[in-house]
């Protein structure tokens, strides 16, 4: 449902809610139809068109309008006051309200959530990535919960497997499992069968096999036949899913790592302490295009590592994490931070001296409390730097004459950074910084 809103249907109409819309199906066909519809009220050159994120319900649409090269903003979902009857037509005419008061009116929210923002097209690693990353994400959560499953079988099947191999879902231990599936079968098998079954690995010496085959001997796991019979067939199908499931993660694996080795954005965060190739590019997918955001706070945000504050005199005054944001970047950057402070000797020492300002030792447990803020800070120092580089690029490529060489991206540079910490870089050219705006962490 799209709705029409400019100060002549508002001359016409009186109020936004009395303005025209238009239903339409989510085709090509359809999609035209609604150009038509836009073009009878104005040229396409005046038009500003504001979408809801609805998962992935928007993509065409916003896909097709940037093809038009119409501007298109992006909103969160709204929530609308339960007073007020929710109709699809009701919700467009609102959109398109707050996109007039925003652009038309220059009227200021105090909510973010309902603040309006350009959306750039994402860049070509972006879009591959995108798909990729979160198909990664997902198949790695359907490994866990097949190897869950898997344990809580042998669990019931045969307990005491663990008490040799402690973790039953490695590669030695389902092929032991998939071979000899109960401990009966396992317990008859010859030595050599065993052996067979293990292959070449030296994760499980010959003496365990001994010692499982005993085990499996005087095994307290289920003997019910209609029970087992039933385990045995969901332990076979979980072996094969599982086996199937990792082929597929090493594939999609190795394809992400190829494009991020090729891609500018790529180069430029694995330069960065901490930074891998899953991780940049589950960076590069969920930030698109940096272009979206206009200054690093904005990053912060969407990442999720930004500070919420309530604060009302002296009766209520505390910070904690906003829960807003993007969860799997958040994770991501998490993730990072750790890296970055057992790999790189700059970050450590900020780690380092950050826990002894913001953190305390619990009397009773010998802990640190409040680790989690040294991370979030150091999270969004490195958002910071991250940003820096990635809008110095995108402002490089966007300068260059069409048809221009590339020139090379610019990269983290530890040397500058630890110069910035300690005040002793002096720029080559006065007023000029090596990453343009950056503010490194301890500046």
């Amino acid at each position: 449902m799209a709705g029409f809103l400019s100060s002549t249907l508002l001359t016409r109409h009186q109020r936004f809610e009395h303005c025209p819309t238009f239903s339409f199906e989510n085709s090509r066909e359809r999609f035209r139809t609604l150009v038509d519809r836009i073009q009878e009220y104005t040229p396409l050159t005046q038009v500003y068109l504001l979408l809801e994120s609805t998962g992935h319900y928007h993509r065409a649409l916003m896909q097709y309008a940037q093809e038009l090269d119409i501007p298109v903003f992006l909103i969160h979902v709204q929530k609308r006051p339960q007073r007020i009857m929710k109709t699809d037509k009701r919700d467009a005419l609102g959109l398109a309200n707050i996109l007039y008061n925003q652009l038309a009116k220059g009227i200021q929210v105090d909510d973010p959530l309902q603040a309006v923002r350009r959306l750039a097209p994402p860049t070509d690693a972006a879009a591959r990535l995108r798909g990729m990353v979160r198909h990664h994400y997902e198949l790695v959560m359907e490994c866990t919960q097949r190897k869950n499953k898997l344990t809580s079988i042998c669990d019931e099947l045969f307990p005491e497997f663990t008490r040799l191999l402690k973790n039953p879902n490695l590669p030695t231990a389902l092929a032991l499992r998939e071979r000899f599936p109960t401990p009966a079968l396992l317990a008859q098998a010859s030595f050599e069968e065993l052996r067979e079954a293990r292959g070449r690995t030296n994760s499980v010496s010959d003496a365990k096999l001994r010692q499982l085959k005993q085990l499996a001997a005087q095994s307290i796991g289920s003997k019910a036949p209609a029970r087992v019979q039933g385990l045995v067939f969901e332990q076979k199908q979980l072996i094969a899913e599982l086996k199937l499931l990792g082929q597929h993660i090493e594939q999609l694996e190795a394809e992400i790592v190829q494009i991020v080795e090729q891609c500018r954005e790529g180069k430029i965060l694995t330069s960065i302490p901490g930074i891998g190739s899953q991780a940049a590019a589950t960076l590069i997918a969920m930030i698109g295009t940096i272009a979206n955001f206009e200054h690093a706070a904005q990053l912060k945000s969407y990442a999720d590592w930004v500070p919420k504050v309530a604060q009302s005199g002296s009766s209520l005054d505390w910070t904690r994490l906003s829960p807003r944001g993007v969860r799997q970047m958040k994770q991501t950057m998490y993730l990072i931070v750790w890296r970055a402070i057992q790999w790189d000797a700059d970050w450590k020492e900020m780690y380092d001296s950050l826990i002894v300002r913001k953190c305390r030792v619990d009397e009773r447990t010998r802990r640190l409390v409040g680790r989690e803020k040294v991370i979030g800070r150091l999270a969004g120092q490195m958002l910071s730097v991250i940003y820096a580089l990635l809008k110095k690029d995108y402002e490089l490529l966007d300068q260059l004459p069409l048809g221009a060489t590339l020139p090379e991206p610019q990269l983290y540079d530890p040397e500058i950074h630890r110069k910035h910490r300690q005040g002793h870089y002096r720029p080559t050219k006065p007023g000029v910084r090596p990453y343009g705006e950056i503010r490194f962490p301890g500046d």
